[in-house]
């Protein structure tokens, strides 16, 4: 708007300079007559005004030139670095796939006083129930479990590390979810190599409410459960997708108290392409 008003005003005082200038032109003897070299000195003001507006005309067009040169050199430059962003990402990224078995059993008493002390530890999601409002956590309401999953990365660079945003079980068309704490949008699973199975383990724990039948002691037959998780790579790109793991039956040979669910299959569906993580998620995850 600014661009076409300053345009209007100069088209418009051009006109008129010329419009007066023009004037004297066909009454120059009058003038010659009348007012004598008072008509010589309006003249030569009245051209000393077109051209000031000349100059400023061109200056003018010269400034929008330079002005749209520069716009049009930031949206190349823009448009380079996405592409560069972009082919960097291409070839940075991690995708993995969940394998073997998952294992639940109780929370360590250590974490568990670590979390309570400090809500800000991570690691953990709460269950996540629309019907009931969420209490202050204390172990007199909750139960701690933790879960184990081992995964290998079957595309792309080394994980750095893993962000969960959801996980949704499902037993008996019943399901259970759990979000993080604190109302985060995402929180950073914990990465264990085993050096005998020599796999990587996502561990994350689980915050549940004592009357919920989540999960007991007993052999519990989850069907399956849906993880919406952000892999990062070593690099910093980014890949969001949700993990979709069918188990068969659980067992308890392994030790007291824990569960372990062999992986059937596993399905990775890929929700955002890959992208370079940005400095905000960063700083916030060094702080």
């Amino acid at each position: 708007m600014k661009k076409d008003k300053l345009l209007k005003i100069l088209l418009l005082g051009s006109i008129i300079v010329l419009a007066i200038s023009l004037v004297p032109l066909f009454i120059s003897d009058w003038f010659d007559r009348n007012i004598e070299t008072v008509g010589i000195r309006i003249s030569v003001l009245i051209v000393s005004f077109a051209a000031f507006l000349a100059s400023s005309f061109f200056s003018y067009l010269v400034y929008t030139h330079n002005k749209t040169v520069s716009r049009l050199s930031d949206d190349m430059n823009r448009r380079a670095e996405m592409f560069r962003e972009i082919q960097f990402a291409s070839s940075n990224y991690s995708i993995i796939e969940f394998t073997d078995r998952m294992l639940i059993y109780k929370e360590s008493d250590r974490y568990i006083k670590r979390f309570l002390e400090d809500k800000e530890f991570g690691f953990h999601l709460i269950e996540a129930d629309p019907d009931k409002k969420t209490e202050e956590i204390t172990l007199d309401k909750y139960n701690f479990y933790t879960i184990r999953i081992p995964f290998k990365i079957v595309e792309g660079k080394m994980v750095s590390k893993l962000k969960v945003s959801q996980i949704r079980f499902e037993r008996d068309l019943k399901r259970y979810y759990f979000h993080p704490t604190n109302d985060r949008q995402e929180e950073t699973g914990y990465i264990l190599y085993n050096e005998t199975t020599k796999r990587n383990n996502l561990i994350m724990n689980l915050i549940v409410r004592k009357d919920n039948d989540f999960f007991n002691q007993e052999v519990n037959v989850f069907t399956k459960i849906k993880i919406i998780i952000k892999v990062v790579s070593l690099l910093g790109v980014t890949t969001k997708g949700i993990n979709e793991l069918y188990f068969t039956n659980p067992t308890q040979t392994e030790g007291d108290g824990l569960h372990t669910y062999k992986i059937n299959s596993s399905n990775f569906t890929l929700l955002e392409r890959p992208k370079i993580e940005s400095l905000d998620d960063l700083e916030f995850d060094l702080l």
